[in-house]
């Protein structure tokens, strides 16, 4: 099994870099496989804990080296609940990458655990009759200090529904559970593996280094 790790960030932050500087980012120091990914970004704001910049992926199998490549974009620039991050940004960032794993389908919406499961919720809107789904990586309830109620309730407003919240809506819900790696690593310590490797700092256009 392919695990998350350092190369895998470096190539996300490579990538963005690449494209504040309109140019060609280095190879990748990993090798292909097909796996569903996330690229998170997150923004430390004066010392302060990060906070959520940008996060996209896909639940899919596909080439990691092209996902990386454009979800590290996508997320960074695309994700329609945040503006797009600025070249300036980019030294207070910290990238997340995220590989999943262990797809299972949940005997109902309380047959997973907080911190260990990510989840993909799918259910009927009584409203409109129409489908909605939406997803939270592992990390996310436990982060947040959720229960698996308090979760599931999140991720059904998250995937649009805004009616109210009954047990039998939440009974009604299709709920696959899934494991991830995930590896982290802020800024500085990018640059400082970018100038031990390759002998010279990165430079980012329309930003101090």
């Amino acid at each position: 099994m392919v695990s998350a790790n350092r190369e895998m960030v470096v190539y996300c932050f490579d990538t963005l870099m690449a494209h504040y500087n309109n140019e060609e980012a280095p190879p990748p120091a990993f090798d292909e496989g097909q796996h569903p990914l996330f690229v998170t970004w997150k923004k430390v704001i004066n010392g302060g804990e990060p906070r959520l910049r940008g996060c996209i992926g896909t639940l899919e199998a596909r080439c990691i080296v092209n996902g990386f490549r454009d979800y590290a974009l996508t997320s960074a620039l695309r994700d329609r609940r945040f503006p797009p991050i600025q070249a300036k940004e980019l030294p207070s960032l910290e990238c997340t990458v995220s590989i999943l794993t262990n797809y299972e389908t949940a005997r109902d919406y309380l047959d997973w655990e907080v911190g260990k499961h990510g989840i993909i919720i799918e259910f009927t809107d009584p409203d409109y009759n129409t489908r909605r789904s939406a997803t939270y990586l592992p990390e996310v309830a436990a982060h947040e200090g959720w229960t698996t109620v308090e979760a599931i309730d999140s991720l059904i407003r998250k995937a649009g529904y805004s009616g109210t919240i009954t047990g039998q809506l939440r009974k009604s819900i299709q709920l696959t559970r899934y494991q991830s790696t995930l590896f982290t690593m802020p800024y500085s310590e990018y640059a400082a593996y970018v100038k031990t490797t390759r002998g010279i700092a990165p430079t980012i256009n329309g930003a101090k280094p």
